[in-house]
């Protein structure tokens, strides 16, 4: 079936949610927990951030869990980027204490590449006379409470600090919303059914703590950082999906948020790959959002689709704060 990609904007998308579909009521099923992957989130130990035993500094495109995919050094830790450096031209602003925390990416040698565009990668001299590596002209930096592979605990830092991309971007959603636009289509998981996803195919969620058609998301600081807000600067693609259930709210910290069918929704930095659900569930305020803007298992259509036996002990835990009391 031919499916027609809707182009509106969340500004005037808003005024149609006096339409929605209404949601049933009734819990007619189990929530459906994926066992979430083991991920460290890091300690304040400046381990993994040494110097490079060799003197050659490498450049890696890899795939970071919470993230995507992001620019690694030769031993396989997260790079940053920082807001108040500049890329043209090229300036690091980050000394001093700053950069005991975030420690440069400093050039050793040749700069080797892998799945990064050599013309993109250049250096800039430090305050202090090193030279630091930079992509797409911002300087790369290394976060001190990262503590292995694959860890990526600084992004977000500060509102200021990201993981950078193949091409000197910030890497994960705030990469789509530098890019104009957010799609959201309507997709199927295994064991839940109907669901959104965004660009990248990752499962999309709301948050029951949250109030339907709320002016604000209740989500915010480590919450959100466990569950990244799908933000829009003004314009969102929708496939599936009836551009009436499209919203949004302005957070806390000024980002526009996306909504549909009123809720806001969210990513799970615990989602690894495309049709995962980890999040569903979690703490029984966390739930798989479906394209008509109810949570899976409240539609009669879903409902029978979406019974199956909850994994043991993956519900996470009891607490009752923001993050959904998520245990890493």
């Amino acid at each position: 079936m031919l499916r027609t990609r809707i182009a509106v904007s969340v500004a005037a998308a808003a005024a149609g949610l006096a339409v929605l579909t209404a949601c049933s009521g009734a819990e007619t099923a189990q929530p459906v927990v994926a066992p979430a992957a083991a991920g460290g989130t890091g300690g304040g130990q400046q381990l993994g951030n040494a110097a490079p035993a060799s003197n050659e500094s490498k450049l890696v495109v890899a795939d970071v869990a919470s993230v995507g995919q992001v620019l690694t050094d030769q031993n396989g830790m997260t790079l940053y980027r920082f807001d108040k450096d500049t890329a043209k031209p090229p300036k690091s602003n980050c000394d001093g204490d700053c950069a005991k925390a975030w420690p440069p990416m400093l050039a050793t040698g040749d700069v080797q590449v892998q799945g990064v565009d050599k013309s993109l990668v250049g250096k800039v001299t430090r305050t202090d006379g090193t030279e630091q590596i930079t992509v797409g002209g911002w300087a790369l930096y290394r976060y001190a409470k990262d503590t292995k592979a694959g860890d990526a605990t600084g992004q977000g830092v500060g509102g200021a600090w990201y993981a950078a991309n193949a091409k000197g971007g910030k890497a994960g959603q705030q990469a789509a919303t530098e890019a104009g636009v957010v799609k959201l289509s309507a997709s199927k998981i295994d064991g839940l059914g109907d669901a959104i996803v965004d660009q990248n195919g990752m499962t999309l969620y709301l948050f029951t703590k949250d109030t339907k058609k709320a002016k604000t998301s209740a989500c915010n600081g480590d919450c959100a950082k466990t569950w990244p807000p799908v933000l829009s600067n003004g314009k969102v693609e929708l496939q599936g999906i009836d551009s009436k259930l499209l919203g949004s709210i302005k957070r806390a910290d000024g980002t526009e948020q996306v909504t549909i069918g009123g809720w806001p929704v969210y990513n799970f930095s615990k989602d690894l790959k495309p049709g995962d659900a980890n999040g569903m569930g979690v703490n029984g305020t966390w739930f798989v959002i479906e394209p008509n803007g109810c949570k899976v298992g409240t539609t009669p259509s879903t409902a029978a689709t979406s019974q199956a036996p909850a994994s043991s002990g993956s519900t996470g835990s009891s607490s009752n704060d923001s993050s959904g009391g998520y245990s890493y």
